[in-house]
């Protein structure tokens, strides 16, 4: 099972190699549209998603329960799409929801600021007083909302496998380097590897639906962690009461045969709505 998850700047055509590298892998291709439409399924609309698409919200915004359930359904559908099949992931925290998985690749598209500046201004038709500020505008999007929700810098080449400038390579010639590079790196074991541990988190994500939109169980921040054959739900319950129902929720969700608890019971504790 693979992933190759992509970041990119502005102007940096960094669609054009998702696309490319989907039509020369054969990989589904996660972009916008799709998950729009995914995330759309679950209920989340556009407002919401205008909100927190690819950039840091606002202040009531960030404290909304809104918050909460974009992130937790954009995580959803990405550990539900990887583990259903090999994809291309394009932005949407990509490169930091899978960080860690065995077999997957994280990639970032740069390019010179002057040439995005030219490239912004052709495709907006536009000076390029305006680009300039079309560009400082998504970058700051981009950059606070990997801060935010996955606490990583989106700059920092170090949160990548691969990076490539466009100053001279063409989205085709990229993706050919993208592959040749997957295939350096793929072993039958990271596949196998990978596959199991998407499925892990894939089923962390199912069990924390069942309790908290389904049957709707007072447990706050909570997470399902699963290793193996083991469920462990983390958070915080004012109750026993209420950790006691996490469990029984948990156990309804196909695959969860052993679940435990590691939520902690703070009868004062209180969340903003």
């Amino acid at each position: 099972m693979s992933v190759v998850s992509i970041a990119r700047e502005l102007g940096a055509l960094g669609e054009e190699t998702a696309r490319a590298y989907a039509a020369l892998s054969g990989y589904r291709l996660l972009d916008r549209e799709y998950l729009e439409r995914k995330l759309s399924e679950h209920g989340i609309g556009p407002e919401e998603r205008e909100k927190y698409d690819e950039r840091k919200p606002g202040f009531w915004s960030a404290l909304s329960q809104e918050r909460d359930d974009y992130l937790h359904y954009l995580r959803t559908i990405l550990y539900e799409e990887a583990a259903a099949g090999n994809c291309v992931v394009l932005g949407r925290g990509g490169t930091a929801v899978f960080a860690g998985v065995p077999g997957t690749l994280s990639v970032r598209i740069v390019a010179p600021h002057h040439l995005r500046v030219e490239r912004v201004a052709k495709h907006y038709q536009c000076d390029e007083r305006r680009a300039e500020q079309i560009i400082k505008r998504s970058d700051g999007d981009r950059e606070g909302f990997h801060r935010f929700f996955f606490n990583t810098d989106w700059r920092d080449a170090v949160n990548y496998d691969l990076v490539f400038n466009t100053v001279a390579a063409p989205p085709e010639a990229i993706a050919k380097a993208i592959e040749a590079a997957r295939q350096a790196f793929t072993t039958a074991e990271r596949e196998r590897e990978s596959a199991a541990r998407l499925k892990e988190l894939a089923l962390g994500q199912k069990i924390v639906t069942e309790v908290l939109y389904v049957k709707r169980v007072p447990v706050h921040f909570l997470e399902a962690s699963v290793s193996k054959e083991l469920v462990t739900l983390h958070g915080v319950a004012n109750t026993q009461g209420a950790i006691d129902a996490a469990l029984a929720a948990a156990r309804l969700v196909p695959g969860a045969e052993k679940v435990e608890s590691a939520i902690q019971v703070v009868q004062d504790f209180t969340v903003m709505p």
